[in-house]
């Protein structure tokens, strides 16, 4: 009595793949690594930012107090990271704004990595500067 080909195939793939990996500390499987090392100022930081706020505001037409402090260099997580922070003022579904929103903007490896809600300390002390593109973004 015997496996089947295709279960032996089955359960045989998981380790042929996990021989794949390798013992090769070079490599990363994440895809931020998690390292000491110092990190690249985020050169093209404003069109990542305006590209990710497209996507993670509900609606992003009638951005209003649009404002912007330049990346500089914070503790995240016990780690030295680029961080830009964000002020804004989104339109309601009911047309109202609110008062504006602080963000964080967390960059890892000079790419935007993730976005703080509550950035608290993060954005302690920043200069922030009018960030017009943001107000004209568009559907």
């Amino acid at each position: 009595m015997g496996i089947p080909a295709k279960v032996l195939a089955t359960l045989l793939l998981p380790l042929a793949l996990a021989g794949c990996l390798g013992n090769d500390d070079t490599r990363s499987i994440s895809f931020v690594e998690d390292s000491n090392e110092a990190q690249p100022f985020p050169t093209n930081y404003r069109p990542q930012i305006l590209a990710f706020m497209h996507t993670y505001l509900n609606n992003p037409v009638g951005v209003r107090v649009a404002q912007m402090a330049e990346p500089v260099q914070r503790t995240v997580g016990g780690r030295a990271r680029y961080v830009a922070c964000l002020r804004y003022s989104e339109r309601q579904s009911d047309g109202t704004y609110r008062d504006p929103h602080d963000r964080a903007i967390v960059f890892v490896d000079g790419r935007l990595d993730r976005i703080i809600t509550n950035p608290g300390e993060q954005c302690a002390g920043a200069v922030y500067a009018e960030f017009p593109e943001l107000e004209k973004m568009q559907r």
